[in-house]
């Protein structure tokens, strides 16, 4: 399905081409995002995104748990662009993948804690209605330290800018899956 924009495939500026060759590196492909959004903001606005990334690396929460959040905000979202990106990143990281192919059966899966439960619990509550029942918090509160539960809120507020984004501008996956099995996949026979 194509995007409601083209992509730019040849970025104006020293910034936008240097930011396609870095995720062409990293990802092995340039972001359909950038082609199609970033490419024609001006550079704060993909300094601005790239600095929500920054910011995630100081989270006290685990990055699997991180992750999860962001999965669970893009799935109900149904952002194809983020379930690509955010699984290509857990396989990249090594997480355990048969946790997140079972995230829709968090509730009841024995492969989540009782505390991932509860966080996916308020981030399935806050993205749907937009409120939180007192008795979500506080089984939350029971778990997670109040730096983490502003972490997860943080978490869920910014993958709802990136979902978004991508679906108001028609972006799906761009298979970084596939790529990130394959990269680790020679890299394991290297």
């Amino acid at each position: 399905m194509d995007t409601y924009l083209a992509p730019i495939e040849k970025p104006k500026g020293l910034f936008m081409k240097r930011a396609y060759r870095m995720t062409q590196k990293r990802f092995g492909k340039v972001l359909t995002p950038l082609k199609v959004v970033y490419a024609r903001m001006p550079a704060a606005f993909a300094i601005f995104s790239s600095k929500i990334s920054e910011l995630g690396r100081k989270l006290e929460l685990p990055p699997e748990t991180a992750m999860l959040v962001r999965e669970q905000v893009a799935r109900i979202n149904v952002c194809e662009f983020c379930i690509d990106i955010g699984r290509s990143l857990t396989i990249r990281a090594s997480m355990d993948q048969k946790k997140f192919d079972a995230i829709g059966e968090y509730q009841t899966s024995p492969l989540f804690s009782e505390a991932e439960r509860a966080a996916l619990d308020y981030v399935a509550e806050l993205t749907r209605t937009k409120q939180v029942r007192p008795e979500t918090f506080a089984r939350l509160a029971k778990l997670y330290s109040e730096r983490q539960i502003c972490e997860i809120a943080w978490l869920v507020a910014t993958e709802h800018y990136y979902n978004l984004v991508n679906i108001g501008l028609n972006i799906h996956s761009d298979m970084l899956c596939d790529i990130a099995k394959k990269r680790k996949a020679a890299a394991g026979s290297a």
